[in-house]
């Protein structure tokens, strides 16, 4: 037999090779040119997808052993076109990522700040398969360079082969992981001179301040702007898991109002008048009715209960059954209850089906089954069609490896990193802060988030840094086109104002 049919000299599969004989792990990024036309006029602009490699210094017994790859972070970035001779260090560059955790930046992406987004319909009227990508003519690039951040399992990022994914399931993992992927950008793009901003949602808000913070203990990196969209930076405030959770209680009242007030319950009222009514019970005999415990008496029970069922569409009879404290899963399904239907979690204007007259609980968010299937076709026709990604794992817009997360850094104590937030407004003068809020938003309500700033121990010059918009949509304002192009704009002009601050020069 010749040698070339000899199976016993074919070329070895890589992946049985031993571990010290395997190829090591590189960057893969693939690069396409494109053109949008805004109403700034044309934007051609370079697109780049794949993975970065990132590495850890390994160190035994005092011993330096090199810096080993340990993950492989999945990014998709865009970089305007500069013209012959221009230099683009002095352009603004955002990072954005989504929450969960475990959820990847499809949504941000594809949704709002990309300039190819989904058509995904409107709430109540969902677009049928197999759906469409249009272009993005409010896309954030117009001012700023974009890098979209998939964090550990989450999209196509991967551990090494040999390692341990859920290492990185938690908290402190989390935050090194994504700064590193901002330092190798910025050192290796030559970006450290930029205006940089990072841009979250979600659980994203509290990875965005948390990453801010690391950046400057850990690099000396300063930020000029946070974009924080829908918010939750202290965990305490919307915490149903406890039997004491008296103030998540009055953080979802005001929600409670908006979604009732949508779907019909305050007839003749205006939003803003229901939900000012809300926010005054909630700061106040709803607030000393909680606090009085066993100590109020039936006739004060009944007196709040009343005022309650009239603002949350909830009986009489469930809030006392409930001790006055309705939960916000159980909300969704009571509300709508005698139409078979419950309403969504990310998004309270959205409902579904009811599975069952007497379920607890929805079997699933309807807010969240109406924009999964748009979302999740797109970025897998996206990246491979369009941006010619070579990778062909699949893309898991929420991530079925995260079983738990670890908060062991917090372990005896809240969950809070507001402490962050106001150290990194102390240090940086100059940090702008732009927080977005929803008024049908259960999955983090914007009441919680007002007291949040409320109780930010920081001077008032800082606190005047910090701007705020209110949108009457659920967790996700991009979802509706109007909403979408309002928060698309109000974000670009963020971004814009904080730059212009970045690069103005002093009056002599």
């Amino acid at each position: 037999m010749s040698p070339e049919n000899d199976a016993t000299t074919a070329t070895p599969d890589p992946a049985r090779a031993p571990a010290k004989d395997r190829p090591e792990p590189r960057d893969l990024l693939v690069e396409t040119s494109h053109a949008l036309q805004t109403a700034d006029g044309e934007l051609r602009y370079t697109a780049r997808t794949g993975r970065i490699v990132l590495r850890e210094e390994e160190v035994k017994d005092d011993i330096f052993e090199g810096w080993k790859a340990r993950a492989e972070l999945a990014v998709t970035a865009y970089t305007l076109d500069a013209e012959e001779g221009q230099d683009q260090t002095g352009r603004p560059l955002t990072f954005v990522f989504n929450g969960g955790p475990g959820s990847s930046s499809v949504w941000l992406h594809l949704g709002l700040l990309g300039p190819r987004i989904v058509d995904a319909g409107e709430p109540g009227a969902p677009t049928p398969p197999p759906y469409a990508l249009v272009d993005n003519p409010e896309t954030l690039l117009r001012v700023s360079d974009l890098v979209f951040v998939d964090p550990m399992s989450t999209g196509q990022s991967r551990v090494v082969e040999g390692g341990k994914a859920k290492d990185y399931h938690g908290w402190k993992k989390d935050v090194e992981q994504v700064s590193e992927v901002i330092r190798l950008w910025c050192t290796r793009e030559d970006r450290w001179m930029s205006p940089k901003f990072l841009c979250g949602e979600s659980y994203g808000t509290t990875r965005a301040v948390s990453v801010a913070d690391h950046l400057l203990a850990r690099f000396g990196m300063q930020l000029n702007g946070l974009v924080l969209i829908s918010s939750v930076l202290d965990f305490g405030t919307q915490d149903f898991r406890f039997v004491r959770h008296d103030e998540a209680c009055l953080s979802y009242l005001p929600t409670y109002a908006a979604i009732a007030h949508y779907h019909g319950k305050h007839p003749d009222r205006s939003l803003r008048d229901v939900l000012a009514e809300a926010e005054e019970l909630a700061a106040g005999s709803y607030r000393w009715a909680l606090a009085r415990g066993n100590r109020l008496t039936e006739e004060e029970r009944y007196a709040v209960a009343a005022d309650l069922s009239r603002l949350t569409g909830l009986s009489e009879d469930y809030l006392q059954r409930c001790e006055l404290r309705p939960e916000h899963w159980r909300f969704c399904t009571e509300l709508l209850r005698d139409q078979g239907r419950t309403v969504g979690r990310i998004d309270g204007r959205i409902t579904g089906v009811l599975q069952s007259g007497i379920a607890e609980n929805m079997d699933a968010d309807p807010s969240i089954d109406a924009i999964m299937g748009p979302y999740a076709a797109a970025v897998h026709h996206y990246l491979r069609s369009e941006l010619r990604s070579e990778l062909d794992l699949p893309y898991a817009v929420f991530s079925d490896a995260i079983e738990t997360w670890s908060y062991k850094e917090f372990e005896g104590r809240p969950i809070t990193v507001t402490d962050k937030l106001e150290r990194v407004m102390r240090a940086n003068p100059h940090l702008r802060v732009r927080i977005e809020y929803g008024y049908y938003d259960l999955a983090t309500p914007y009441g919680a988030a007002e007291d949040m700033v409320a109780h930010l121990r920081l001077p008032e010059e800082a606190l005047d840094r910090i701007e705020h918009a209110w949108f009457e949509t659920g967790h996700m304002p991009y979802v509706g086109a109007s909403t979408r192009v309002e928060e698309a704009e109000g974000i670009s002009n963020f971004v814009r104002r904080a730059s212009e601050d970045a690069t103005a020069k002093p009056q002599k």
